[in-house]
């Protein structure tokens, strides 16, 4: 395994220049499993598999990140605990798979990205699996599991984020998480995130970004799967959210100027379960997303050209099912292609844009909700759309 993690400080110094080239070959795993029994306190578990990651950071300067990341093999972390018996502590189960990494951050300074990411055919994949049919989990629980073939996350604090991030993958990426138990009397959650291209750039305190953003999945199969059980639960739910190409870029006190290109081929899946026999509040919700884009500016100017491809089927399903109890939330959303942009209304903000948004793919949401007995409320909802464009200038906070 090739991890090298370059962290790069620099320091009052101009034209600071980082080259990292990392190349992963063969394949990476991580696992745990834990058999428990009458556990009087916390039960914490985190288990990661990663293949290149790297990170780095300027202040006072300037410096220009030149990454090249290649993942060739699998990126695989499981997680399996047995709770038997009373578990009286908080339960915390985090897995996390990745195939490449890179995160750099600018503080009063001028960032320049030029970044590549290339996952071939392999596996990316999170798998999180707690209790049993008798565990009884007092404290309650938080159940993760994650898989990103391609992350880039960048942060500027009185700084200027420019430059090019390219992201490819031919990766499956699979998460999956589940809760098995006989009785929780407090909050118990499963979330499950499946992301093939990933970028997150977020800047404040009078900052600015321009960049350019291309991403491409090509992968035959992307899923996010979240299962909740109990026989008798008071706060249970069920999270699952799989998306193909994902861009998040906020920022406050300058422009933001955007160029982003995204194409996907592969099948989206996301899937959330949650059963109770008994229950107090109850939820399911899965979100599946081909092409996802959202740019935001609390300060005066946004510029977006965006471009958007998607051949790739994306099928959500949410199925809540139990007996008795009071409140059942059950939501399944399904988009081709999604772009949100959105300026400072107070600011007198001022946004442009240019959207090209192209959908072959079958969507598809469907949300089932069954109760054998009584409850007292059901809401559910099922939002499947091929295109998605939003443009608006609000005031801050809206």
């Amino acid at each position: 395994m090739l991890c090298a993690a370059a962290a790069t400080e620099a320091a009052a110094q101009d034209g600071t220049i980082v080259l990292n080239q990392q190349l992963q070959l063969g394949d990476v795993f991580a696992g745990q499993t834990l058999n428990v029994v009458d556990s009087q306190d916390q039960v914490t578990v985190q288990t990661s598999a990663q293949g290149n990651s790297a990170s780095g950071a300027v202040y006072n300067g300037s410096i220009t990140v030149q990454s090249d990341q290649t993942m060739q093999g699998d990126a695989v972390a499981t997680t399996d605990i047995t709770l038997g018996g009373d578990t009286y502590g908080v339960v915390n189960a985090t897995t996390q798979a990745g195939g490449n990494y890179l995160a750099v951050s600018a503080y009063d300074a001028s960032l320049t990205l030029d970044a590549t990411q290339t996952t071939d055919d392999g596996l990316i994949s999170a798998t999180t699996e707690i209790g049993d049919s008798t565990a009884r989990l007092h404290a309650g629980a938080a159940v993760g599991a994650s898989a990103i073939s391609n992350t880039v996350a960048a942060y500027g604090q009185t700084s200027f984020v420019s430059g090019t991030i390219d992201q490819s993958s031919s990766a499956i990426v699979r998460s999956f998480g589940r809760i098995e138990s006989q009785y929780i009397p407090a909050e118990a959650s499963v979330t499950s995130q499946a992301i093939v291209n990933a970028i997150a750039v977020n800047s404040d305190s009078t900052s600015g970004q321009n960049l350019s953003i291309a991403q491409r999945s090509f992968g035959s199969f992307i899923e996010a799967e979240a299962s909740a059980n109990a026989g008798n639960a008071w706060d249970l739910a069920a999270r699952a959210r799989a998306t193909a190409n994902q861009a998040v870029l906020y920022n406050e006190g300058g422009s933001v100027v955007n160029a982003s290109d995204q194409r996907n081929s592969s099948f989206v899946r996301a899937s959330a379960l949650t059963t109770a026999y008994d229950y107090g509040r109850a939820e399911a919700y899965a979100r599946g997303a081909a092409n996802e884009l959202s740019v935001g500016n609390n300060d005066i100017y946004v510029e977006i050209d965006n471009t958007q491809f998607n051949t790739g089927g994306v099928d959500v399903i949410s199925n809540f099912s139990g007996t008795n109890g009071y409140d059942v939330y059950v939501g399944a959303d399904a988009v081709g292609n999604s772009v949100t942009g959105y300026a400072c209304s107070d600011c007198e903000g001022r946004l442009e844009a240019r959207n090209t948004q192209t959908n072959t793919g079958d969507v598809s949401a469907v949300a089932n909700t069954t109760v054998a007995g009584s409850n007292r409320s059901v809401i559910s909802g099922a939002n499947a759309v091929g295109n998605s464009a939003s443009f608006y200038v609000s005031r801050p906070g809206n």
